[in-house]
């Protein structure tokens, strides 16, 4: 049996973003579930992550704002002590909120470790 699926080709005429440009200042696009975070943290800031994780059903929170600071977001992370959520205290909860301004992050255009550290370019980063 033959593959009679055609391989991927990028469109004609359009090149990929193979480096940053650091007069370029849009934001990188964000989608799912990463799109849902920045915009509840943009939205309710300071939010606490036990708000999103379990009001919002992003199971796996932590990962997803890795992956805005991998973008060059500039999430802001403070852990308290202990917190009321539900009638329970919670313990070591991160709250999180966006510095100014809230892209990129400061040292992004640097930097890029968290892009080298998973194997990436950062200008296929930005796409």
């Amino acid at each position: 049996m033959t593959n009679k699926k055609k391989p991927h080709t990028a469109a004609t005429g359009t090149a990929s973003k193979t480096t940053f440009d650091s007069s370029d200042s849009t934001p990188p696009t964000v989608t799912g579930q990463c799109a849902l975070v920045l915009n509840l943290i943009r939205r309710l800031q300071p939010v606490k992550s036990l708000d999103i994780s379990v009001g919002h059903a992003v199971p796996e929170l932590a990962a997803r704002v890795h992956d805005l600071r991998c973008k060059g977001f500039d999430v802001r992370t403070e852990i308290v002590p202990a917190v009321e959520f539900r009638g329970e205290i919670r313990r070591k909860v991160a709250i999180y909120s966006l510095g100014v301004p809230e892209w990129p992050r400061p040292g992004f255009i640097e930097g890029a470790d968290c892009l080298r550290q998973l194997g990436l370019d950062l200008g296929e980063a930005l796409q």
